[in-house]
C-alpha cells in the first residue's frame, strides 16, 4: 500500500530527512539552554515591553523555586488560566523546571468549566488574572470547589506590557485593561505575581523520565461532552519541536516570530516553546481579534515566520491599514504558517496576492494529541495550496474506511489514522476514551482525508460533520471550499439538519458571510444559488440558505458548527 511505502517521503525538501535522532533530556532542561544562548537577546516583546532572554531565565527561576518551596512535587500539575503574556511563559516554563506539569486553561472558559479542569486535572497551583479571580472564582465560589488546589497565584495584565503608570490608570479606569481585587480566601494560599518574583532562585534538579514522565495536560475543545485532559510526556514535545525544527529547516536565533494563537492552545504553546528552544524572539499578541495591534506589531517588529489560524490570516487582509504595510516589513516574511482550521484555496491565492506572499503559505495539521503537528507543507518544495502537505519525519499515517477499517485505495478518502513519537499515550483518567481514540497502537483522529500520488494529504471533512442525504457520502469541507471561491462569498458552514421526510438522511444547510460590501439582495441570492447548481453535484447543494453578518467562532477563529447545530433551524 500507498502508506506503507511512505511514498510522501519523495516529496521532501532535500535536508528533511526520515528519520530524526531525538534528544533525551528533560524540557525543563532544554529550555534553560534556550535561555541562556544569547543571555542579551530580547525573548519577548510585550506592548512597550521587552524582556531578555537572560530576564525571562531568572524569572523562570524564581517561579520554579516559589513551586517548589510551597510544596510541589514530580507531577503535581499548575493550570495557567492566563492571555499571551510574559507572566504566562514564566509560568509554563517555570512549572516545566520544577518538574510539575503544565495545564493551560482559557482565560475564556466559564466558572463551571475552569472548576470542572481544575478538579480534572487536579491541579495544586493556579496562576490566574486579578480580574477572573475577583469576578470568576470569587464571585462564583470556584476555590471553595476545589479542594485539592493549594496556592493561587494572581497577576495583572498590565504588569508587564512596559506602559506608564497614568496610561496604565486611564486604561482601567475606561475599563479596557481588566482588573480586580485580590483578597485572602480561607484554606487557600493567595499570592501576588510580583511578590513571587522576590522568592531567592534555588532550584533542585529533578530527575524525569523523558518518555513516562507528563510535560502537559493540554485540555482538548470537547466538541462532544466534557474537554478530555490530553497526556503529553517531555518526549512528545520534544519530538514535536525537532522535527518542526527539521522541517523547517530553522537556525538557533534566525527568526523572529509572531503569532496570535494563545498559549492555552496547543497551537499557540508549541509555537511558543519553539521559539525559546531556538532562542528565538517572539511578539507577544494577548488578544487576537485586535487586528490593529496585531499590525503595529508586526510593521515595528518585522517578524520573518508568522503563524496564525485562516480566520486571522483574513481579518488582517480586511484591515484597511494592512495595506500601509511598507515593502520591506512584507519581504521580511519567509513563511506564514497556517492551522487549525481550513484555508480556502481562493482565500490563500487572494491573501498571497495582497501581502506579495507567492508561495509563502505554508498549510499544516494536527491536533492536541499530536503535541499538535502530524503534517505540513514543505518550506521549500511545492506548497500545494488546498492540502495540509506531507507527513513530518518519523510519523506514519493511513487512510482507513468509516465503516471496515481497511485501508483505502490511493486518492480514496477515509478517516486519518497516525503513529509517531509525538502522539500521545491517552486522556488523563478516561480509559474508555483512550480505548476509543487509540487502537492498536493508531491515534484515530476522527478527520477524513485523501492522499494523491505525491503523498499530500487533504483534509475533507471531520467524521461528525459529515452528511448523510439520500444514502450519499457529503463532505461539509469539500462544499464549503467550493462555495468559498463564489465571488460574494466571504465565509460559508455547512451543517446537515434531520430530514423529516427520510429517516436516517440530511438536509444540507449552509451558513454563510458575505464579503464586506455586498448587499444580501435577491439577485445576489440567486447568483449564489446558480453557482451551487452549476458547481456542485446534485446533493450537495445545500436547500437552507442562511446570511449572517458574522458566524460564530472560537478564540482561534474555528467556525462553531456545534453552535450553529445547537440553534434552531431558520
Amino acid at each position: 500500500m500507498a502508506y506503507d511505502e511512505k511514498i510522501w517521503t519523495k516529496s521532501y525538501d532535500p535536508k528533511v530527512k526520515q528519520n530524526i535522532e531525538y534528544l533525551e533530556t528533560s524540557l525543563g532542561k532544554l529550555f534553560d539552554i534556550g535561555m541562556t544562548r544569547h543571555p542579551d537577546k530580547p525573548a519577548c516583546w510585550m506592548m512597550k515591553r521587552e524582556i531578555s532572554y537572560k530576564e525571562l531565565r531568572e524569572m523562570t527561576h524564581k517561579f520554579a523555586s516559589f513551586l517548589q518551596e510551597n510544596g510541589l512535587k514530580k507531577g503535581d500539575c499548575v493550570a495557567i488560566n492566563l492571555p499571551n503574556s510574559p507572566q504566562y511563559m514564566v509560568a509554563h516554563f517555570g512549572t516545566l523546571l520544577a518538574g510539575g506539569v503544565a495545564s493551560g486553561c482559557s482565560p475564556l472558559l466559564s466558572a463551571d468549566e475552569i472548576a470542572y479542569q481544575l478538579n480534572d486535572c487536579e491541579c495544586k497551583f493556579l496562576i490566574t488574572l486579578d480580574a477572573i479571580y475577583e469576578k470568576v472564582l470569587k464571585k462564583n465560589g470556584i476555590l471553595d470547589k476545589t479542594p485539592k488546589l493549594e496556592t493561587v497565584i494572581t497577576t495583572s495584565i498590565s504588569e508587564y506590557m512596559g506602559l506608564s503608570g497614568f496610561v496604565v490608570l486611564l486604561g482601567k479606569l475606561l475599563k479596557k485593561i481588566p482588573k480586580g481585587k485580590v483578597k485572602p480566601h480561607a484554606g487557600k494560599k493567595v499570592v501576588w505575581f510580583k511578590d513571587v518574583m522576590m522568592t531567592q532562585p534555588n532550584v533542585k534538579e529533578v530527575s524525569i523520565d523523558v518518555n513516562q514522565d507528563l510535560a502537559l495536560l493540554q485540555y482538548t475543545g470537547g466538541t462532544t461532552g466534557r474537554p478530555k485532559g490530553t497526556e503529553l510526556t517531555h518526549a512528545n514535545l520534544i519530538a514535536n519541536m525537532m522535527q518542526i525544527e527539521t522541517w523547517l529547516d530553522s537556525e538557533p536565533g534566525a527568526d523572529v516570530d509572531m503569532s496570535a494563537f494563545p498559549m492555552f492552545h496547543m497551537a499557540g504553546l508549541i509555537f511558543c516553546m519553539e521559539c525559546v528552544y531556538l532562542s528565538d524572539p517572539q511578539v507577544l499578541v494577548p488578544n487576537p481579534r485586535d487586528t490593529d495591534h496585531f499590525l503595529a506589531g508586526w510593521i515595528e517588529k518585522k517578524p520573518s515566520i508568522i503563524v496564525n489560524v485562516p480566520t486571522l490570516y483574513l481579518n488582517l487582509q480586511n484591515n484597511p491599514k494592512s495595506s500601509k504595510i511598507p515593502k520591506d516589513v512584507l519581504d521580511a516574511v519567509k513563511i506564514y504558517v497556517s492551522g487549525a482550521a481550513p484555508f480556502p484555496a481562493e482565500a490563500i491565492r487572494n491573501f498571497e496576492k495582497a501581502f506579495q506572499a507567492t508561495g509563502k503559505v505554508l498549510e499544516v495539521y494536527g491536533m492536541t494529541e499530536t503535541s499538535p503537528l502530524i503534517t505540513a507543507n514543505p518550506r521549500y518544495n511545492e506548497k500545494r495550496i488546498g492540502t495540509v502537505g506531507l507527513p513530518l519525519s518519523d510519523t506514519e499515517i493511513r487512510l482507513v474506511d468509516l465503516e471496515t477499517g481497511e485501508q483505502t485505495e490511493l486518492g480514496q478518502p477515509g478517516e486519518i489514522i497516525c503513529k509517531g513519537p509525538q502522539v500521545t499515550r491517552g486522556y488523563y483518567n478516561k480509559p474508555e476514551a483512550t480505548e476509543k481514540t487509540i487502537m492498536d497502537g493508531w491515534l484515530h483522529t476522527g478527520d477524513v482525508g485523501v492522499m494523491d500520488e505525491d503523498g499530500y494529504f487533504k483534509i475533507v471533512d471531520r467524521t461528525k460533520d459529515m452528511l448523510i442525504v439520500s444514502g450519499f457520502k457529503v463532505y461539509s469541507v469539500h462544499v464549503e471550499d467550493v462555495l468559498d471561491k463564489q465571488p460574494d462569498i466571504e465565509l460559508a458552514a455547512i451543517i446537515g439538519v434531520k430530514d423529516p421526510k427520510r429517516p436516517g438522511s440530511e438536509i444540507v444547510k449552509a451558513v454563510v458571510k458575505l464579503k464586506k460590501g455586498i448587499p444580501l439582495t435577491e439577485a445576489v441570492k440567486a447568483r449564489i444559488q446558480e453557482y451551487a447548481e452549476k458547481e456542485l453535484s446534485k446533493y450537495e447543494v445545500p436547500k437552507i440558505w442562511e446570511f449572517r453578518a458574522e458566524l460564530p467562532t472560537t478564540l482561534v477563529g474555528k467556525v462553531l458548527k456545534r453552535e450553529l447545530r445547537e440553534e434552531k433551524s431558520q
